[in-house]
């Protein structure tokens, strides 16, 4: 499962940029450096001290080709944990190709996807936990996702867990002496210790796991569906949402016949927005189309926001608006406010238990006051990271679900008071199940599968 050879790759996205950065991990890391490296008074940098920075020149075959800062980093003080190498360049395309080829020829293999993160994690350097944390950093879309996976890569997930396993394995490792030894430890009325200690460990786990919407949105965005009868203003909000044209506005109804996708970041967060087809009967075939979709994609949103032409009296397309609309996360927005009105917010609110604004998309009036509620919304306040966990990794999820399982399978059999190795038997469940989070009962397709999806230098 693991290769102790000599791995390097660029750690820089490929394309021109001021620096780039060549990596070089494994035992013989220092040994291929030397063989590229050109510096003052013939340096030869395996015999200097780590964490030093070294000026000189790359060199193959007797070309020069370019001109670099190298940096050490013995293992295990290094990110892998193993003698390291940093070959800081210039950022062009064909020279770090170039260095790259060359550090190759001389003795490393090109690096497959995360395998530099894979090495620390298999070196001990990080749980699993704090290797998808990486991942996550890199693919950050907005502040909350960003906080979240820096303080996953801390170790909040891990000690969290940790802590829960420690629990579990303590209580799991007394009732088995017990079983073995009865003459000298007693399980004497320890099941009613035992059914408190499991209750406090349900407790955690739900607290965890009630965390994981909140974490997918932070991670993945809200997935935001605009709806209403045409020529409501869905497209003219869009386009204030996003601070640009980007969707055709006119007076003729029904000019939006597919769905416009976009990503927009508001007040930290992110929301991928749909605008669709104006909901209304059609005899028009394309139309039709697209009012359809814009059923379907509602049903399957996170958000609906629903806009209502303030200036024009509801009708039977409103109504199947509000029918559908009933059971989802919605706001209503009272658009058009700048005319003469006929809808207010009273009316709305007799048909509809939904928070109800007041905008005016032309004018761009009201969307300050949107976004503040979105944020309500979805993060119930300010989120904290100083001590707060959110779950925001799919696996992690299952996991706890799967290790809340096995917990209330073990509460059920205290209740019914079955015999002791019933307990071991689920405890040990939930903890090879939350091992899974770690990395510590995680098997290598599994790991292989997680790093493959890293990107090449990292």
């Amino acid at each position: 499962m693991f290769k102790r050879d000599t791995i390097a790759a660029i750690s820089t996205g490929m394309g021109n940029s001021g620096i780039g950065i060549v990596r070089i991990s494994g035992d013989g890391a220092f040994e291929v450096i030397d063989r590229v490296f050109v510096g003052k008074k013939g340096k030869i940098l395996s015999r200097e001290e780590s964490h030093t920075v070294h000026y000189g020149f790359i060199v193959d075959d007797g070309v020069t080709i370019d001109e670099v800062l190298v940096i050490l980093l013995k293992g295990p003080r290094s990110y892998t944990g193993e003698d390291t190498v940093e070959i800081d360049c210039h950022g062009g395309m064909v020279v770090m190709r170039k260095i790259l080829e060359a550090v190759v020829r001389n003795g490393a293999r090109p690096a497959e996807p995360g395998e530099f993160s894979k090495r620390a994690f298999l070196n001990g350097r990080m749980d699993l936990s704090q290797a998808e944390a990486v991942i996550d950093i890199i693919n950050s879309e907005n502040e909350y996702a960003l906080k979240s996976s820096v303080s996953q890569l801390k170790g909040s997930v891990k000690k969290k867990i940790s802590e829960i396993r420690n629990k579990i394995v303590y209580h799991t490792a007394f009732i088995e002496s017990a079983l073995d030894d009865p003459e000298h430890v007693s399980l004497d009325g320890y099941g009613e210790e035992l059914l408190k200690v499991v209750e406090e460990l349900l407790k955690e786990t739900q607290k965890l796991l009630d965390t994981a919407d909140d974490g997918r949105i932070m991670k993945e965005g809200i997935r935001t569906v605009i709806v209403g009868k045409p020529n409501a203003g869905k497209s003219s909000l869009l386009n204030a949402l996003l601070r640009e044209d980007r969707a055709i506005v006119t007076d003729i109804a029904g000019t939006t016949r597919d769905v416009l996708e976009e990503t927009v970041q508001l007040k930290g967060i992110t929301l991928h927005i749909m605008d669709t087809a104006g909901i209304r009967d059609t005899e028009d075939v394309v139309e039709k189309i697209g009012v359809d979709k814009a059923k379907s994609n509602a049903m399957d949103a996170d958000l609906i926001i629903y806009v209502v032409d303030a200036s024009i009296p509801l009708d039977d397309n409103d109504y199947e608006i509000i029918n559908m609309i009933g059971g989802k996360n919605a706001l209503i927005l009272l658009n058009k406010t700048d005319l003469s009105t006929v809808v207010d917010k009273d009316m709305l609110n007799v048909l509809i238990n939904k928070p109800v604004l007041e905008i005016s998309a032309k004018e761009e009036t009201g969307i300050e006051e949107l976004e503040d509620n979105l944020k309500e919304m979805f993060y119930h306040g300010d989120i904290s990271f100083n001590d707060e966990i959110y779950i925001t990794n799919i696996r992690h999820k299952s996991a706890l679900q799967n290790a809340r399982d096995s917990l209330l399978r073990v509460k059920d059999s205290i209740l019914n008071q079955m015999p002791e190795d019933f307990f071991t038997i689920d405890l040990m469940d939930a903890y090879e199940t939350l091992g899974n989070i770690t990395g510590e009962t995680v098997g290598e397709d599994l790991v292989n599968a997680i790093f493959s999806k890293f990107c090449m230098g990292k």
